[in-house]
């Protein structure tokens, strides 16, 4: 049998170490990709923190593109050879939510894969070679293979860097679903995001892309807030040095925004978004929050301001997906702009030490 590299997580706060085990087969509805580019993100730095729970021993990363090498049963929808990203939402198809075309709610998803580090036989596809189960988070893709259903893999257009588009997968389709569903912002309405890491910049992409006549970012870094403007903020505000909410207002002449975007899932960042929101605006979280974090909200505000609270779980895989990658190829979303670099996967814990320090702007793509 052949075998591959993996960055695999022994448990939480321990080392990443690079593992030799065995290269994964593909079982029916899914196909195995060569990756050849996974993104670092947050998500899987609380996995790493033991800030989420998730069973160890583990392979991470969801943000995962790469090449058809093989196609398990039944599969019709690609072909061997094909480029092609995957969601981070890895839908089933054929669970209530998905077939409300609410495939971002997957429930198989989060039972199987969330819960217990599987694909949809309640198995995973990775084993060290003593027969130790590698729990899968997502596809797994910070590993030379990953297997990954077939209803989450889709064509990256010729435009496109393929390395690249690895981002697609959860950074870009989360901040589409953020501003569509979430906020469903209008053009013309005014916008802020609160932290400006990878999802954040890829907000600020989105909103404007969606036409959003003001968009401000908000940071604690100079440099994440010179990238945001480069990528169309048309305000930055450093919450080290002001009162970030009444800065935004006062930015707005006193309004407020139509939509405020926090995308760190920390109490006082969400609770910033919220009291930056206009009458009647939408405040959206899409940070990943950490166990039972919990945001003060004065609720007297809420009622008299009128203020909608949203919570957005990415993009509904199926049907946007194609859309966010469209929008790429014809230069709607720059995708290098967001990306500060590209790392071999052997320095996967320099990557995430940096990460979890605050030192990334933008995303780091690891290459197998």
């Amino acid at each position: 049998m052949s075998s591959m590299r993996a960055a695999v997580v022994a448990g939480p706060n321990r080392k990443i170490s690079i593992e030799t085990i065995a290269r994964p087969r593909p079982g029916r509805g899914e196909v195995l990709l060569k990756v050849e580019g996974c993104g670092a993100c947050h998500t899987d730095l609380h996995v790493l923190e033991g800030k989420y729970a998730f069973p160890y021993p583990c392979v991470l990363g969801h943000e995962v593109a790469g090449r058809v090498v093989e196609l398990g049963e039944g599969v019709e929808t690609t072909e061997v050879g094909a480029r092609v990203v995957a969601s981070f939402v890895m839908p089933c198809g054929r669970c209530d939510s998905c077939g409300r075309g609410e495939d971002n709610l997957c429930e198989k998803f989060f039972a199987m894969n969330r819960g217990r580090g599987h694909l949809y036989d309640d198995t995973s596809r990775l084993a060290r070679d003593s027969g130790q189960e590698l729990a899968m988070f997502s596809a797994a893709g910070l590993a030379e293979y990953s297997v990954v259903p077939c209803h989450a893999v889709f064509p990256v257009p010729d435009e496109l860097d393929l390395r690249a588009a690895s981002i697609v997968g959860c950074s870009v389709l989360t901040a589409y679903g953020a501003a569509r569903y979430g906020a469903r912002l209008l053009a013309g309405q005014t916008v802020a995001v609160v932290a400006v890491g990878g999802v954040g910049l890829s907000l600020v992409q989105m909103a404007r892309a969606f036409g959003a006549s003001q968009i401000i970012a908000v940071d604690v870094r100079a440099d994440k807030l010179d990238m945001a403007r480069r990528l169309g903020a048309t305000d930055t505000v450093d919450s080290t040095e002001t009162d970030c909410a009444a800065t935004v207002r006062r930015l707005t002449n006193g309004r407020g925004v139509d939509a405020a975007f926090e995308a760190l899932g920390q109490p006082r960042t969400f609770e910033q978004a919220f009291m930056m929101t206009a009458d009647g605006g939408v405040t959206v979280l899409v940070g990943v929050g950490i166990g039972d974090a919990a945001a003060s909200i004065p609720l007297g505000y809420l009622l008299r301001h009128q203020i909608k609270i949203v919570g957005s779980y990415g993009g509904r895989p199926r049907t946007d997906m194609p859309v966010v990658l469209r929008m790429a190829a014809r230069g709607q979303l720059d995708l290098d702009a967001i990306i500060s670099g590209y790392r071999p996967l052997t320095d996967v814990q320099t990557v995430y030490h940096r990460l979890a320090d605050g030192e990334v702007a933008g995303r780091v793509v690891l290459i197998p």
